[in-house]
């Protein structure tokens, strides 16, 4: 082939014979090269001439630049330069190709993924087109998935969060405007907070994905919390109480439901095979299954809020916010800070003692909203909140919603908010205000009855001293008896001088090494091997099924000999007092083993003063703690082992299934401050959905007469439908009493229609 073919206008041809023969053709790639570098000084001073060969010119380069790496050394950077300092003045489509034609240089590796990044996150705050957006977006994210796919890219990772960070740090000078009042209309179009907006939204899309889960994570969306502009505050709270709006503009295609009722008439109208049959079953299980885990995964970011760098200053930053800006900000968005700042307070156990003041003005059952933020109060109390903060607002609660001049729905809700509160700290609670709310019990309203029987078995439990003696109960008054009274606030229980069921360890382990005979030198050796693979340790026992094989306690009871002789010897000694012996051995062994374990119970282990326990030394404590406890279960325990048992085996299942902790117990709904009410009357759309419910599943309502019992599914006609007709509805019909009132003319008239279409229709 003659090199005359290859002109400019043939740029596609040359790249084809570059990437054959890259040495033969690189005079033809320099001249390229050349007339590029005079193209692109001519396009910064005038981006309009030349746009379409500047474009056909960078992708071009850009399609061998791995054939020619140290002549288009500069060309990355030239084409970031040329987007972050004149993206203002570039068309379109001239913005579109350099940004894929850069990505295009980080997916042949000529570029790495900070230089990309570097690039494209400015980009995200500049561009106004939605589908340019949503490219960068969607690069973004499958970078630093991909590179975050075997294992952690922790180099990307701290370049990609300091710049993040920045991009959020950036706006933080800024005067908060809020979302209401004079000052947001007066503010100007300066700061809008894209930047942070951007920021906040791609690492909660990387954490909601499972690339991010660290801390650092959560310090840059913690950030967002306190940023001047409003939206970026409400995006950053909504993050850390579970309730993310952006999931549903999520571009992953893995999380696009197909439309089943399309794929339905498809069915209906193509050719019906069996295949088709299980293909469209399978596809609405696939539905289903996605649909509920939807729904499943509204629920708070408990791991986002125990990652929290110093909660309890954040917590105080989020109060300071709240109270200064209190004039600022709508009464929606003060309650999502009342929620995060309630929750942070509840697991983290904080005290901050100002929000109990400022939450007092909004304690009126005429308030809107009241249910949520009856909820942030209760949730934001625990059991080291000091009781004097807390008499007053309940104080508060019962004069607002109590009282016979508000409905049974008010008071029912103000009982269960004074439950929930004395149920974190019973000390907050008044003996002489006990006494009258509980009072309510005898209310014909069922909510307020069950919020006062709530509120009184509450106090049977934890502080029966503060009921009148008939309201104690049975049990309650049997405990006072004994002498059993709780302890003040700022009074724990005996202190802890032993880790429970550490004797069963210590045992455990005295028995294994009299087994192997080992020396004691050789813990060390044991312990980091404990150390190095305890997750493989503490579950090498159990298998597929669940079932976990354990060490029998008459393994050291067995003796098994080699030789028959001795076994003959022995049966000759032992002779006819044989079953005599047998017998007492069995009774010394029982006696035995009630005395081993009454002593356990009350021994005290010396191995965590000894020895570092490992995580596999934790993981056979609880085995062996379940294990002591089905035996004594077997053995004829009462209730009380079984609830031990039952609350062990349940303790075991959730530290397997999840890390969250305890934290989740802290929080509550605001259906649990209604409580128990008359149902709503629905509305239109919850009436849609419910007769879309019960039509799911059965086939379409209609009259199987007319159309399944024929060869061509169809509706009755008229004249089925009139032949059924009941004969007291035909006499009152228009037509016969038509007849009877005809006039002569008009019967003359019928007959001879009649008669002529008679002779039609023989002939």
């Amino acid at each position: 082939m003659g090199r005359g073919v290859l002109l400019t206008s043939n740029l596609p041809q040359l790249q084809n014979l570059i990437k054959r023969d890259p040495a033969a053709y690189k005079e033809e790639f320099l001249q390229q090269w050349n007339h590029y570098n005079s193209i692109r000084q001519i396009f910064q001073i005038n981006p309009d001439e030349n746009a379409q060969h500047f474009r056909e010119l960078v992708s071009f380069i850009a399609q061998v630049s791995q054939c020619y790496p140290k002549e288009t050394a500069d060309f990355p950077s030239q084409i970031s330069s040329l987007l972050l300092e004149s993206y203002g003045t570039l068309s379109p489509d001239t913005r579109r190709s350099l940004v894929q034609n850069l990505v295009m240089l980080r997916n042949k590796d000529v570029i790495t993924s900070i230089t990309l990044l570097q690039t494209l996150f400015p980009l995200l705050p500049k561009t106004t087109s939605s589908a340019l957006r949503a490219f960068i977006r969607k690069t973004i994210l499958s970078d630093i998935r991909t590179a975050n796919l075997r294992t952690k890219n922790h180099k990307l990772n701290r370049a990609v969060q300091a710049m993040l960070f920045g991009m959020v740090e950036r706006g933080m000078d800024a005067e908060v405007v809020g979302d209401k009042g004079k000052l947001k209309a007066t503010a100007g179009p300066g700061n809008n907070g894209e930047e942070a907006m951007w920021a906040v939204v791609l690492t909660k899309e990387l954490w909601r994905k499972g690339i991010w889960n660290d801390a650092k994570t959560v310090s840059i969306i913690a950030l967002g919390c306190f940023h001047p502009v409003t939206k970026v505050q409400s995006a950053s709270l909504h993050f850390f109480l579970g309730s993310d709006e952006e999931k549903e503009d999520s571009d992953d295609e893995e999380e696009d439901l197909p439309d089943v009722k399309a794929l339905q008439h498809r069915r209906e109208v193509n050719k019906k095979t069996r295949s088709g049959e299980k293909k469209l079953q399978k596809l609405q299980k696939a539905v289903k299954s996605k649909k509920k885990k939807r729904a499943e995964n509204t629920t708070a970011n408990f791991p986002a809020i125990q990652l929290l760098n110093d909660p309890q200053t954040f917590g105080e930053k989020l109060y300071d916010m709240l109270n200064k800006y209190d004039k600022r900000f709508s009464l929606d968005h003060k309650i999502l800070v009342m929620q995060l700042l309630s929750r942070v307070m509840g697991g983290h156990k904080l005290c901050v003692l100002g929000f109990y003041t400022y939450i007092m003005k909004y304690l009126t059952y005429h308030q809107l909203r009241i249910p949520a933020i009856l909820v942030a109060l209760a949730q934001s109390v625990h059991d080291f909140t000091p009781p004097d903060a807390l008499t007053p607002v309940v104080r508060k609660l019962a004069q607002e919603f109590v009282h016979p001049g508000v409905g049974s729905e008010v008071i029912a809700a103000g009982i269960n908010a004074i439950r929930e509160v004395c149920r974190r700290q019973p000390w907050s609670m008044e003996e002489d205000l006990l006494g009258d709310l509980i009072e309510y019990r005898k209310s014909r309203d069922k909510a307020v009855t069950a919020a006062a029987r709530g509120l009184l078995q509450l106090f049977r439990e934890v502080n029966p001293g503060m009921l009148k003696r008939r309201e104690r109960g049975k049990e309650a008054a049997m405990g006072m008896a004994k002498g059993s009274q709780p302890l003040p606030f700022g009074h724990s229980a005996q202190a802890a001088v032993d880790i429970e069921g550490l004797v069963l360890l210590e045992d455990h382990l005295k028995k294994l090494r009299e087994e192997d005979g080992a020396a004691s030198g050789a813990e060390d050796e044991d312990d980091e091997a404990a150390w190095e693979g305890w997750d493989v340790e503490s579950d090498s026992d159990e298998s597929s099924d669940g079932w976990i094989s354990v060490a029998s306690d008459s393994d050291n009871d067995l003796e098994i000999s080699d030789s028959e002789d001795e076994d003959d010897k022995r049966k000759k000694k032992k002779g006819k007092g044989k079953a005599a012996e047998e017998e007492d051995s069995d009774e010394e062994k029982e006696a035995e083993k009630e005395e081993t374990a009454a002593e356990a119970a009350q021994r005290i282990s010396s191995l965590a003063t000894t020895k570092i326990l490992t995580p596999a030394d934790f993981a056979l404590l609880n085995d062996l703690r379940i294990k002591a406890a089905s035996e004594a279960v077997e053995r004829g325990g009462g209730s009380g082992t079984k609830r031990k048992l039952a609350a062990l085996e349940s303790q075991r299942k959730t530290l397997l299934a999840s890390g969250d902790g305890t934290i989740a117990d802290t929080f509550i709904s605001e259906d649990d401050i209604l409580g128990p009410r008359k149902k709503a009357k629905a509305d239109y759309a919850e009436r849609i959905a419910s007769i879309e419910k019960g039509r799911e599943g059965r086939e379409k309502y209609g009259s199987l007469k007319g159309k399944k019992n024929k060869a061509a599914p169809s509706s009755s006609t008229n004249r089925e439908k009139a032949r059924n007709k009941p004969i007291m509805m035909i006499l009152a019909s228009g037509a016969v009493k038509g007849k009877k009132k005809a006039s002569l003319r008009q019967k003359q008239q019928k007959l001879r229609a009649h008669i002529d279409r008679a002779k039609k229709a023989h002939h």
